[in-house]
């Protein structure tokens, strides 16, 4: 277990204690996932810097046309923000799904990110906008595309030791669009999903003009189901288009047994339902929208 528990006020602060620290100091926010791998054994760290009282990394905002979001923002500040449940309700949906209120409360969207599961809620609907997040070290700052976080279920490619997720940023989807989130999830069980589909379509008329499909767990990391995607793009939106690209999401996924999550063809079987459950809610919120807004 640590010894010391650090609550820095400004991001420089938390890196310099980072480097003091040489690899032995940790970043925590909500700490819902660290502090359990911490008791367990499964990490280590002589010191936690705290980063959830720094005002920078708790703000939600637009500029621009992009929405960015500070890595300390809570699923629940996500979940209830007026910007994002105007602008991306999948993300607001998906926030709205993770663990229990106490959880929500605590729990952070960088968190949710860094922890590298494959059926993270808020990175699903992150992953199907697109989003990048700003990582911050003693080098400075860079900005990567969220598919390159992940080096495996549980693995991440930013080193919590020696620096930080600042931030998340994405272009909302704009025009005749809609999006739609479902988490599939055993009776009474708030913690682990059997699934997770998020997507986002945009509409030319009756003709998908874009789909993103994000899944889990499906792979090792967050999937995308680009050859449905691919198959959706210009074509009309009936039933059979809606068919033949659920076939393609399910081709492309490969869930694994498990005896927490259910068993490999079930999930299977399931990846068909919520595809197509989420397009066809997509569709339909995109066919009442103002044209404006997600």
């Amino acid at each position: 277990m640590w010894q010391e528990y650090v609550c820095p006020e400004t991001v420089d602060r938390a890196l310099t204690l980072l480097a003091d620290y040489a690899g032995r100091a940790r970043v925590i926010a909500g700490g819902t996932d660290l502090v359990l791998q911490l008791k367990r054994g499964e990490r280590q760290a002589s010191c936690l810097v705290d980063v959830s009282r720094i005002d920078a990394l708790r703000a939600i905002s637009e500029s621009a046309g992009t929405i960015t979001l500070g890595a300390a923002v809570t699923h629940a500040q996500i979940a209830s923000s007026q910007l994002i449940r105007d602008c991306v309700p999948v993300l607001a949906q998906a926030a709205a799904e993770v663990g229990s209120p106490e959880i929500r409360n605590a729990g952070t969207v960088g968190g949710n990110v860094v922890n590298a599961q494959p059926a993270a809620d808020t990175a699903l609907a992150l992953l199907a906008l697109d989003a990048e997040a700003e990582i911050v070290s003693a080098d400075g700052a860079r900005w990567v595309a969220l598919p390159h976080l992940y080096e495996g279920a549980g693995l991440s490619a930013v080193d919590s030791a020696v620096e930080l997720v600042r931030s998340f940023r994405f272009r909302p989807p704009v025009g005749r669009v809609g999006s739609a989130y479902r988490r599939l999830g055993k009776c009474k069980s708030i913690a682990l999903p059997v699934l997770c589909a998020a997507t986002v379509v945009q509409m030319e008329g009756e003709r998908f003009a874009s789909a993103a499909i994000s899944l889990g767990p499906v792979a090792p990391h967050p999937f995308r189901a680009r050859a449905a995607e691919a198959w959706l793009s210009g074509r009309p939106a009936t039933a059979d288009t809606i068919a033949h690209a659920v076939a393609l999401a399910q081709e492309g996924t490969n869930p694994r047994e498990s005896l927490l999550r259910c068993g490999k063809a079930y999930r299977e079987a399931m990846v068909a339902v919520l595809v197509q459950s989420t397009l066809e809610r997509a569709v339909e919120a995109a066919a009442q929208s103002a044209g404006d807004s997600l």
